[in-house]
């Protein structure tokens, strides 16, 4: 089909303005949703992260938010992040107030993290899949937000240009939250707080 040549600008323009700003990678990200629970006990907002046992082929024995990949029979995001948080750390999903989802981010190891966050009742009688778990911990909301208590390093890319900067949370009760969990974090804190 032939557009006239001055009805390109016009054209591109109306469906240009109608499109939303989605990044596009050169490869298929593989899509994972996790849940980003926030609790309160006294008197005071936490996050809940799991550390990933050491036996696990991907990340092990990282910090991460409950979450996974996202299966054919997830209907949502929303369902994937329920469905891995009751998998990992016996969640129910009736118990999870969800209250709506961060940006999505694109990783290093090519996925696409879709952030759920959602509320659940604390004290909570999580059960943890000891293949997948090795433990899961609170971490204050206040603590998070203290810029005291991050740093950034760098690392070289995959591909040649500028380091890139990997975010790092100090150990908290000697877990290390980094990477893509921290900017998950961190994102959460700049809607709270600002920068």
């Amino acid at each position: 089909m032939q557009v006239p040549v001055d009805l390109v600008p016009g054209l591109l323009r109306e469906a240009l303005a109608l499109r939303p700003s989605v990044p596009q990678t050169e490869w298929d990200a593989r899509p994972a949703a996790v849940l980003v629970p926030l609790f309160l006990t006294e008197d005071e907002w936490h996050l809940l992260y799991i550390r990933r046992t050491d036996e696990l082929e991907a990340h092990p024995g990282q910090v991460s938010f409950p979450g996974g990949l996202i299966e054919a029979g997830d209907e949502t995001s929303e369902a994937a992040a329920l469905r891995e948080a009751q998998e990992e750390l016996g969640l129910r999903p009736s118990d999870v107030g969800i209250l709506g989802r961060l940006d999505s981010l694109l990783t290093v190891t090519q996925f696409e993290i879709r952030p759920v966050v959602g509320t659940i009742p604390w004290p909570y009688p999580l059960q943890l899949n000891r293949s997948e778990v090795a433990s899961a911990f609170g971490v204050p909301l206040r603590w998070l937000a203290d810029p005291l208590h991050r740093e950034v390093h760098e690392r070289q890319p995959l591909a040649p240009g500028p380091p890139v900067p990997v975010h790092y949370f100090l150990p908290y009760q000697g877990n290390v939250i980094w990477g893509a969990t921290a900017r998950i974090t961190l994102n959460l804190l700049d809607l709270l707080y600002g920068r």
